[in-house]
């Protein structure tokens, strides 16, 4: 089981637009697969044709997927359930991650990190900083999820909703909201920060939070490529001024 695990953190080597993340998806099989079926080539070639077919969710979140497809493989469940299963699961997977870890977490700790330069931290620690709490969190994320779905196997699903994952989602992308406000008023109020600029970035600003403010609810995508877009040049103003 520790080796399938391992393997999931290369779930995405593989990638394409044919099976998408199914080829890493067999990769993190195959030692499983090697002990079930070792003895049977007929047997080992369909049941890696059948992890070979296309998948699709969040590489953090897939691990649940994989843990259940392993216990579902152990039990000996027909090739037809394991297949129906994984194609159920990779949607909800897929946008559960999305929300939570591109749009939420990530935004999250990047913010922090950057508010701790600000603050007077030096960059090594801010860097540090960053790179401990964003790995915690997505290692804690895949662990739990691959300890579930080996678990409860079909059944996981009640698993993952009574994590409520949605209300962590909301809580992070809150404290995001939360750090870059704070982040960015105290770039904008310092003694050399951009409101020196004078009234161009004032109508910049005000279009910037009217666009947000009519849109932003709405869609979750464009507001984690401004968090990111934002990060990025501020560090870059950051360290070259």
């Amino acid at each position: 089981m520790l080796s399938a695990f391992a393997r999931s953190f290369l779930i995405q080597g593989s990638w394409n637009y044919h099976t998408m993340l199914g080829s890493g998806f067999a990769f993190a099989m195959l030692p499983l697969l090697r002990r079930l079926h070792g003895t049977d080539p007929e047997a080992m070639d369909a049941a890696l044709r059948r992890h070979l077919e296309h998948f699709n969710a969040h590489p953090y979140l897939s691990d649940v997927a994989l843990g259940a497809a392993i216990r579902l493989e152990v039990d000996g469940e027909d090739p037809d359930t394991i297949r129906r299963f994984k194609i159920a699961v990779r949607s909800p997977l897929g946008s559960l991650g999305d929300a939570l870890v591109w749009a939420s977490w990530l935004p999250a700790v990047s913010l922090a990190a950057l508010g701790m330069l600000w603050l007077g931290a030096p960059g090594g620690v801010a860097v540090a900083a960053f790179l401990l709490s964003y790995n915690a969190g997505h290692l804690g994320l895949r662990a739990w999820g691959f300890r579930a779905g080996l678990r409860e196997g079909r059944a996981v699903g009640g698993t993952i909703k009574g994590a409520h994952l949605d209300r962590i989602t909301e809580r992070v992308r809150g404290t995001a909201a939360v750090l870059l406000g704070a982040v960015a008023g105290a770039i904008l109020m310092a003694d050399d920060g951009l409101a020196t600029a004078g009234w161009t970035w004032g109508l910049a600003g005000a279009a910037a939070f009217g666009v947000g403010a009519r849109m932003g609810q709405r869609a979750w995508r464009p507001a984690a490529v401004a968090v990111v877009a934002t990060v990025a040049v501020l560090a870059i103003w950051g360290i070259t001024r």
